[in-house]
């Protein structure tokens, strides 16, 4: 078998394999590159010493059995016998569902994972968007500080779990999305610096020194970073990738790293004949990230829309604090022009960030379905200091308005798993840290953070505590019982509207017309035949639609057709989507 390893600055590269030892030789063809031949099979542990100095993991290693630290080991994709045919799902039209492995179930496996993904397929949503899978230290965790790009995380159950995940997902019809974290690379057990600079001081970001993606060596940064998304997308066969704060990528190069990205998933997805999108989550509210290459932008398929999330949580919850505080002011205004719009921040003025931000989006030439659109996240439900989800701040009926705002808004709709059903669980940060310096220095961080808001520090949950873990596992026994069933129920039935009228899919931004009443508090926008209203206030509202004639599709509470004169009258914290005949 053939290894390699790009060490531009060591002087000795040797390779350690099963217990054998043998020195590598320079690659003529490429500067950096050691590379050798040794007897190895699936399941082979080996690694690489740099100078005579530790045996360390293969930065490239597709699978980590011991953890970041241990010893690397081989894994042949070609001994995996797929199952599910699989032409796959593409974005447009397309409901994704967040999920973290480690707490959708109390396993915290993806075996197990797989054993509910029925449920997601009754539900009626297209594709599962995984939170990140690659190796962190300890059990439990978020994924965010993960080493080993090309790797599954051990306790979850390696890449053979991930394979057969993916295919009980398409077997049901179900894409598999997966989020890959680029910007930084987790503090523990990343020896990615020892082999190479694969880190730069040029830029510096909220972790430290920024990867390398424009100084000397970066081409070698960029190709690993490409070949481990598009290695997610052929051996894995996901369907497409969710980009973690692009926006801490920086790259001077006239050639964008994103461009560079998306390019290769384009040709990737030509070579396979499926499609696969890439999805990024960005602050910039910066169109050219979602505008095709053709047309000079990057060329992602979509983005994140925080600015919808924020105006529907504010307008849901009065909350105002922090980012919140523009959105607050803007009221039903707000959340009215991000449906219409798209970005609330196009280039107007942030008090967050003290200073103008974002750009215009052209609705006529961005598509709707390139922003997602939804009313829950892992950051903003786990970001709170107690991990609250929406159902503990909201009655079933308001819930039920915020399902009814991001299922046929014109965004490709985005669930937080469990929020289908009022999950009364909270969703809280964990970790798990082996290093007991760096555990601390987390739970010292987060109290510290969280004290500035006015939370005392007893009331943080420590990152460290299992019990933290715990109490954010899915209680699969609440859909069974109300109010959760009827919130479920209502969110099958949206699921349901969406997947049969075509009006609830149509791409077309500008075709969404709005209207809104503050003091009432009441929001109805119309998409081509389909009227959506909703009612946030306690008391019942008159809305005039100005729709004699339409039937109901669904109703949260029992709604009449509209009268003659076109005016529906709503129940109050209620919402009901009608068809215009």
């Amino acid at each position: 078998m053939q290894f390699e390893v790009w060490a531009p600055q060591a002087g000795r590269v040797t390779l350690r394999c099963d217990d054998v030892t043998r020195a590598l030789e320079r690659d003529p063809e490429r500067a950096g590159w050691w590379r050798g031949e040794a007897e190895a099979r699936d399941g082979s542990r080996y690694g690489f010493a740099l100078d005579d100095g530790p045996v360390l993991p293969d930065p490239r290693s597709r699978r980590q059995p011991d953890g970041p630290d241990g010893l690397s080991a081989v894994v042949d994709h070609k001994r995996y016998a797929w199952r599910a045919q699989w032409r796959g799902r593409p974005l447009p039209g397309a409901v994704l569902y967040e999920l973290h492995v480690g707490t959708y179930t109390r396993e915290g496996t993806l075996d197990a994972a797989a054993e509910r993904l029925g449920h997601l397929a009754e539900l009626g949503v297209s594709h599962v968007q995984l939170m990140p899978l690659c190796p962190f230290p300890g059990t439990h965790g978020w994924g965010y500080e993960g080493v080993s790009l090309w790797a599954v995380h051990e306790p979850y159950g390696g890449p053979e779990a991930l394979k057969r995940f993916v295919d009980r997902a398409h077997a049901l019809g179900l894409g598999v999305v997966l989020d890959v974290v680029h910007n930084h690379f987790g503090p523990s057990g990343n020896y990615l610096p020892v082999f190479g600079p694969y880190l730069t001081d040029t830029h510096h970001t909220p972790w430290g020194a920024a990867v390398n993606l424009d100084a000397p060596g970066s081409d070698e940064v960029r190709a690993f970073l490409i070949g481990s998304a598009l290695a997610w997308l052929r051996d894995y066969r996901i369907d497409g990738l969710r980009l973690d704060a692009v926006h801490a990528l920086v790259d001077t190069r006239a050639f964008h790293f994103l461009e560079e990205l998306s390019t290769a998933v384009d040709a990737l997805a030509a070579e396979t004949d499926r499609p696969l999108f890439l999805v990024a989550e960005s602050d910039l509210n910066d169109p050219r990230l979602i505008t095709s290459r053709a047309e000079g932008g990057l060329g992602l398929h979509a983005q994140w829309n925080d600015d919808f999330h924020h105006a529907l949580h504010t307008t849901l919850t009065g909350e105002s604090q922090g980012y919140y505080a523009d959105f607050a002011r803007a009221r039903l205004g707000g959340l009215a022009k991000t449906l219409t719009g798209g970005y609330f921040h196009d280039g107007s003025y942030s008090s967050f960030r003290e200073r103008h931000h974002g750009r215009p989006l052209d609705r006529t030439r961005v598509a709707g379905h390139r922003l997602l659109g939804y009313g829950q996240t892992h950051d903003q439900v786990g970001n709170r200091a107690q991990g609250d989800r929406l159902s503990a701040l909201l009655s079933p009926g308001l819930l039920a308005c915020a399902a009814t705002l991001i299922l046929t808004a014109p965004f490709t709709p985005m669930l937080f798993m469990g929020e289908e059903w009022a999950a009364g669980t909270p969703w809280q940060f964990f970790t798990d840290h082996t290093d007991p310096e760096l555990a601390d220095a987390v739970r010292r961080g987060r109290r510290r953070e969280f004290a500035a808001h006015g939370w005392k520090e007893e009331d943080v949950p420590d990152p460290q505590d299992p019990a933290t873990r715990d109490r954010s596992c899915l209680d699969w026994s609440e859909p069974e019982r109300e109010p959760h069933a009827r919130v479920l129920a209502w969110y099958r039935q949206l699921l349901a509207l969406r997947n049969g009228q075509p009006d609830l899919t149509d791409p077309d931004l500008a075709d969404t017309k709005v209207a809104h009443d503050e003091e009432r508090r009441w929001i109805a926008f119309r998409r081509g035949d389909v009227l959506v209203a909703v009612n946030l206030a306690a008391e019942s509202a008159a809305l005039p639609l100005g729709v004699p004639h339409a039937r109901v599709l669904a109703a949260w509470e029992p709604v009449e057709k509209p009268g003659a004169d076109g005016v529906v009258r709503l129940p109050g914290e209620s919402a009901v989507v009608l068809l215009q005949e």
